[in-house]
């Protein structure tokens, strides 16, 4: 069992916020299923403290999928943040092997109740290719996305991060990356990253400032 979370937390990461300068910032976590919130105090309470000490700090959260529970996302989300990411990682057939913890369909639906409750706040998501997965799945994949109202994304491409983790099945090529950014657009994202470096908070802030333009 890990230890208990530093209540002091939220104090020290908006504190490196401040000194940094930073204008847009992303905070994310270790997946903590062993809290009865999952963490979603922690995220609301970061969120609160980044805005006492600059209101004009733009706050993305990157966030588990709290097991389904609608509560700890309600936690988070009356913090207003500017962007609510979730990573689906990858097409539905591959779910059990890629993320025998998580679940397809509960990952869209926690990104159809953000933007249900709190449509003014962004939603955001990302998965990797590489993974065995076919093109009409990543079209399955982008459409259900679009379905449940997310916003922005990000494909990238999936790297082994060590032996005992699944093998890359293929490295694709920056011309498919672009193609399934054009494709991302044309159904309606507002905005997508796709290439072999892109991460979840790949040029995060120039993305959010594509829909402030929009």
């Amino acid at each position: 069992m890990p230890a208990p979370p530093d209540e002091a937390e939220p104090e020290k990461v908006a504190q490196a916020v401040r000194k940094m300068g930073l204008q847009y910032v992303v905070i994310t976590s270790v997946t903590r299923d062993d809290l009865l919130d999952g963490g979603a105090s922690l995220f609301a309470k970061t969120i609160q403290t980044i805005r006492t000490l600059d209101s004009n700090t733009k706050v993305e959260v990157l966030i588990p999928d709290f097991q389904g529970d609608p509560s700890p996302l309600e936690v988070v989300l009356k913090e207003r943040p500017d962007v609510l990411n979730h990573n689906i990682e990858t097409v539905s057939r591959l779910y059990a092997e890629v993320r025998p913890q998580g679940d397809y369909e509960r990952s869209l639906h926690l990104l159809k109740r953000s933007k249900e409750s709190h449509p003014n706040v962004l939603t955001k998501s990302g998965f990797m290719l590489g993974l065995e997965e076919n093109r009409e799945e990543v079209l399955e994949l982008l459409r259900d996305l679009r379905e449940a109202g997310c916003d922005l994304l990000t494909i990238g491409q999936y790297l082994q991060p060590r032996p005992d983790r699944l093998p890359v099945v293929r490295f694709i090529p920056p011309e498919e990356f672009e193609e399934y950014k054009t494709i991302g657009e044309e159904m309606g994202f507002r905005a997508v990253a796709s290439g072999p470096f892109v991460r979840s908070s790949f040029h995060a802030f120039e993305m959010f400032k594509t829909t402030i333009i929009q």
